[in-house]
């Protein structure tokens, strides 16, 4: 078993091992607080859902203007001090919507403005806290680190809405968005003493004829002469960030209207899918990995969906934890076979750029939640999530057929 093997090793990866758990414990408690926020701001409203569902998508959207930009300058500036720049922006803009939710001058507009420049400084920092794990680990090591950095996505998802679903049911929303500013903080005092010791040269300067669009088009070009494989990965993983997504947004509404429940039942919900993605990528952090890559990204988008079908009607509480556990097992499973094979084949000096196009078709997941909240407005959560699975499904059956290159991934 080599489970901690990395983080042991190496100084700087638990360094940002560290950092990455409090990004993204920041992250769930602001998806969960947001989506609460709202549901109560809009209480009465009949596009309720569409509100709903649609605030905790939208800080997506920013990633359709930013994310060619966060490709280009993190292949030629220092990633470190980007992450830690734009965190310490994160922190102030957090802190500030605290005051704004704890006065009476908050309305549902505030949220969704909150969460766009938010989701601005998301489209910059998500992409590098994956490419720096390969900074923080020689090649050989970067399999085992990815999963373990995996660990910081799917342990926060368990006791951040945990935490964060009682802090609403007792306190209030304040304290949800202060602790939300303190985790952006300590990103940046935890990444002072971070170095990149298995880093690319960076260019010795950014020269006039700098161009973010050539750099960025350079990137795309690398991809479809040489590793086309990437870009048809771009293609199916648009199930579990596109289509299938929506289901958190809609965890506020299906806690409600299936489960009859309140907040603090939402962040247990939300807290399992945490669970399920733990067990996951303990084994693979544990195991490493099978061969035949691509057939794992098949399968994990195939059963991802169909676990999704089997919750969309789970009114029996042991149930819709149980599918809601097994969804999120197969979805970390998918994006942790996608990022290492992502950052064990692509040059240093492509990377960023590679997990950019990667991240770009989340930019859509906001036209595809809208779409969502209208039809859970129209019919019902469960109704709304049974089509996700079912359109995930049918989707993966496709891309099975017609993904030569991500079939033939060793």
């Amino acid at each position: 078993m080599q489970t901690l093997d990395a983080w042991l090793a190496y100084r700087d990866f638990r360094l940002l091992w560290l950092a990455n758990f409090c990004a993204n414990t920041a992250l769930w408690l602001q998806l969960l607080s947001v989506g609460w926020l709202v549901k109560d701001l809009s209480q009465g409203s009949t596009v309720g859902g569409l509100l709903v569902v649609s605030v905790g998508a939208i800080n997506t959207l920013p990633g359709l203007l930013v994310n060619p930009l966060t490709g280009v300058l993190g292949d030629r500036l220092d990633r470190r001090k980007l992450v830690m720049t734009v965190q310490a922006f994160g922190a102030a803009l957090a802190l500030a919507f605290a005051f704004l939710v704890d006065s009476d001058l908050i309305r549902p507009w505030h949220a969704y403005a909150y969460v766009l420049i938010s989701g601005a400084f998301l489209a910059i920092t998500q992409p590098m806290q994956q490419v720096l794990v390969s900074n923080t680990v020689p090649r050989a090591a970067v399999g085992n680190a990815y999963a373990i950095n995996v660990l910081t996505i799917t342990g926060t998802r368990i006791f951040g809405p945990f935490i964060g679903g009682l802090l609403i049911f007792w306190l209030g929303y304040f304290w949800n968005f202060a602790l939300e500013g303190g985790l952006y903080l300590a990103v940046v005092l935890l990444l002072i003493p971070m170095r990149l010791r298995y880093a690319a040269a960076l260019p010795e300067s950014v020269s006039r004829r700098f161009s973010p669009v050539a750099d960025f088009r350079d990137g795309i070009m690398h991809l479809w002469r040489q590793q086309r494989e990437i870009l048809q990965i771009m293609v199916l993983s648009i199930i579990p960030n596109t289509i299938l997504h929506p289901v958190w947004f809609l965890l506020p509404l299906f806690t409600a209207q299936v489960l009859h429940a309140d907040a603090n039942m939402g962040g247990y919900l939300l807290a399992i899918t945490g669970v399920g993605g733990l067990i996951s990528t303990l084994a693979i952090a544990s195991f490493g990995f099978p061969s035949r890559k691509g057939y794992i990204l098949l399968a994990a988008a195939a059963l991802s969906s169909m676990c999704t079908m089997a919750f969309s009607h789970s009114s029996w509480l042991p149930a819709a934890f149980l599918f809601l556990a097994l969804m999120s097992l197969f979805q970390a499973q998918f994006r942790t076979t996608q990022g290492t094979v992502v950052l064990t084949i692509v040059p240093d000096r492509f990377r960023a750029r590679t997990m950019a196009v990667l991240a770009y078709e989340r930019g859509f997941l906001t036209a595809a939640s809208v779409l969502v909240g209208m039809l859970a407005d129209a019919t019902s959560a469960s109704i709304a999530i049974l089509a996700l699975g079912g359109l995930g499904l049918l989707l993966a059956a496709i891309c099975t057929a017609t993904l030569q290159r991500v079939r033939a991934l060793e």
